[in-house]
């Protein structure tokens, strides 16, 4: 039977804490990736939690000194106990990584990793709301309220520029250039990028300015572009309440969107009005434009549901 996630964590709360040495080694690993690499601390957490749960699967017989066969015989325990292709991938990902790192400093003399497989994943792609959805989303918040004016702005530049929502709520206010109408953003690896912000966006960032921020800044010199009334910039989990919130309103049903969508909307709408896959990937600030090019396969299903929908031979 496979495992639910409560059985997963209830799992995890029965075994052994982390060994000093694991900890130690993990630490270690972590700290040189970020000052080689400049990874984001999502990445970082995410390797730790995946180094974590391997170093306490072994029970205290270390993390750094395991081999090929206790790598493949965690593999094939997380399979049966129904984690994802997708989580076992990653959880590669991060192995890779540290017993390189550890290749390298000389800490060891091979790479059990060397000879085991990548799971298969399956290709799935963006999705991507309509463009009347979109309207609609974006109608949503009462821009009458502080806090309400606050979320239209925010929806306005994510599906303006494009943004990942990490990058939408720890936006300085210093990243806004009005007068030139751009948005400095920081991506992953801390790769800055600027992007146009677009007359709706800019309209509705400076009305947020102008009317909301203020109150709920009060005679507070505060950092953050978007602010809660605490003060604090709104976390990533409470942008996604947010939105679940406002699809509802706009009679979307909130199972199929994810902020995420908007960043896919933001693509797919550019690429079926006829922008250029380059231009696009500098948008995004995608490292690789292969990355890009998956949205010109989201395009090109739309349109075949279009022809097979309206053409009298489809």
């Amino acid at each position: 039977m496979t495992a639910t996630p409560a059985d997963r964590r209830t799992l995890a709360m029965a075994l052994p804490p982390l060994e000093t040495a694991d900890a130690d080694a993990i630490a270690a690993f972590l700290d040189a990736i970020w000052a080689e690499s400049g990874l984001a601390q999502q990445t970082l957490h995410s390797y730790r939690r995946d180094l974590e749960g391997l170093a306490r699967w072994r029970d205290g017989r270390g993390l750094a000194g395991a081999d090929r066969a206790a790598l493949f015989d965690y593999l094939a325990w997380r399979t049966r106990e129904g984690y994802s292709p997708r989580s076992n991938a990653r959880l590669l990902s991060a192995l890779r990584a540290f017993y390189a790192f550890r290749l390298r400093r000389g800490l060891r003399r091979d790479d059990p990793t060397a000879l085991l497989a990548p799971p298969k994943l399956p290709r799935s792609l963006p999705k991507a709301l309509a463009e009347s959805q979109i309207d609609a989303l974006l109608a949503a918040p009462d821009a009458d309220t502080p806090l309400g004016l606050r979320d239209r702005a925010m929806l306005e530049l994510m599906y303006a520029c494009g943004l990942r929502v990490s990058e939408l709520v720890h936006l300085p206010a210093t990243a806004i250039n009005l007068r030139q109408g751009v948005l400095r953003v920081m991506g992953k690896g801390s790769k800055e990028r600027l992007v146009p912000l677009g007359e709706e966006a800019q309209h509705w960032l400076e009305r947020y300015l102008a009317q909301a921020r203020p109150k709920l800044a009060g005679k507070r010199a505060l950092a953050p572009l978007f602010i809660e009334a605490s003060g604090e910039a709104p976390s990533r989990q409470a942008f996604w309440h947010l939105v679940k919130r406002y699809a509802a309103v706009a009679g979307i049903d909130p199972a199929r969107i994810s902020p995420h969508g908007l960043r896919h909307s933001f693509a797919t709408h550019l690429l079926n009005r006829g922008a250029d896959l380059r231009a696009l990937q500098l948008l995004l600030g995608h490292s690789s434009l292969s990355t890009t090019q998956i949205y010109t396969l989201v395009a090109r299903e739309q349109l075949k549901r279009l022809h097979a929908k309206h053409h009298p031979r489809g």
